[in-house]
């Protein structure tokens, strides 16, 4: 029997045609085809120099512990909870006493105006305006005033690096202070630099050098480079310039000699919550917390120091259940999704410090790319929220997660 063929009426076809008017913003076009930080990472790659891009993407040595991080992300186990109410999701919460919108963070991160132009102060105000604290880092290319001034009603912390010459960074911590910081997170993984291969293979310095290699990079990379060299040189946060290569200014300038009777020191000299940045053992969170510090933060660097390092993920149920309620737990690295941010929530962090995740927004779309990077993290959390039956972020419970017997 055949099939009886008739050509379409306009009436039939009329309900199916959906016309658009063109979107002649090619930023607001190419954000809104993004629909994950993934996507925003390729968008990323596309219109950045492989120099700084790579900085961002990279890690140390063979990159180990970056994949085994979000390896741990891929592999564990959601267990919903059925039959309840999630027609309203609340993804708030405190951090460190204070309100924040959703349980993350925006990790401190170095050279953020040489990865695009707008750098630190578009990130902060995005952080105001969505209501989550921001931390400038030591190594940031805006000053500690200017991204106050940028952004005076953020959440803003201040992360230091314990330098050589100490008067320094007690000059740093009072800026900081005056200037409303409200947090100081003191990053102590970074005794001398990790083996960041990516960049030694690219020759990256601060700023980027004009080498034959960069400038056939301008050929590809116009706009890039084109905003770097028309607005103001990079001000650094903590110094005013650096000649050579990241690895060389970091063993130039940190102390290799810190211990734990510096962080006494600091907790001291420091009025306002104290976090340390780069636990990796509990008995080392259990010191840190001895010596009176508000939070604490599980963390390998992003992968970006020692590589074949703990994954923070992993100990953070350890970590959690010797600390207790005595300090904020808080972990990093590999965190791609929303979800990666429930999880960590659910076994017992009270926040994810994000930090690739915002820069490859900033990298596709500045300030409306960093936000993109927020809404898309947003919508994942409160989607994983309803799904797993969790109407706020305090009802997430270890229970909610399985992770993986063998974890990589």
């Amino acid at each position: 029997m055949t099939t009886q063929r008739r050509l379409p009426r306009w009436s039939e076809l009329r309900p199916l045609v959906r016309t658009r008017r063109p979107e002649l913003d090619a930023t607001k076009r190419r954000l809104d085809r993004a629909l994950t930080i993934a996507d925003l990472r390729a968008v990323a790659k596309r219109r950045t120099p492989k120099a700084p891009f790579d900085y961002t993407d990279g890690a140390a040595e063979g990159e180990v512990t970056l994949n085994r991080a979000r390896s741990l992300f891929h592999r564990l186990q959601f267990n919903p909870s059925i039959l309840r109410d999630v027609s309203k999701v609340d993804p708030s919460t405190t951090i460190l006493g204070r309100p924040s919108a959703y349980p993350f963070a925006f990790a401190p991160t170095g050279f953020t105006r040489m990865m695009q132009h707008e750098g630190e102060p578009a990130v902060a105000r995005v952080a105001q305006r969505s209501g989550i604290p921001y931390a400038l880092s030591t190594m940031g290319t805006t000053s500690i005033e200017d991204v106050a001034a940028a952004a005076p009603e953020a959440d803003k912390w201040f992360q230091l690096y314990v330098w050589t010459d100490r008067a320094a960074g007690k000059d740093l911590m009072d800026r900081s202070l005056a200037a409303g910081y409200s947090t100081l997170v003191l990053t102590v993984d970074v005794p001398v630099a990790g083996a960041r291969l990516r960049d030694v293979r690219n020759g990256m310095t601060i700023p980027p050098s004009l080498t034959p290699k960069t400038i056939l990079d301008m050929g590809m990379h116009p706009a890039w480079w084109l905003n770097l060299l028309t607005t103001e040189p990079l001000t650094f946060a903590s110094l005013s310039d650096w000649p050579g290569t990241v690895a060389e200014l970091i063993n130039h300038m940190f102390d290799p000699t810190v211990t734990f009777e510096d962080l006494a020191w600091m907790r001291k000299e420091w009025p306002g919550s104290l976090v340390v940045k780069g636990i990796q053992n509990v008995d080392d969170a259990r010191k840190v917390v001895d010596l009176g510090v508000d939070g604490l933060v599980i963390s390998n660097h992003g992968g970006r120091q020692l590589d074949r390092a703990p994954v923070p993920l992993q100990l953070l149920p350890k970590v959690v259940d010797a600390v207790g309620d005595r300090a904020e737990v808080f972990i990093d690295t590999g965190v791609m999704t929303g979800a990666d941010i429930v999880a960590a929530c659910a076994l017992g962090a009270r926040a994810v410090l994000v930090g690739r995740a915002y820069l490859y927004g900033l990298m596709a779309g500045g300030e409306r790319g960093v936000q993109r990077a927020v809404d898309i993290l947003g919508g994942e959390i409160t989607r994983t929220m309803q799904l797993l039956g969790a109407a706020d972020v305090g009802e997430l419970r270890p229970e909610h997660v399985t992770l993986p017997a063998v974890p990589f």
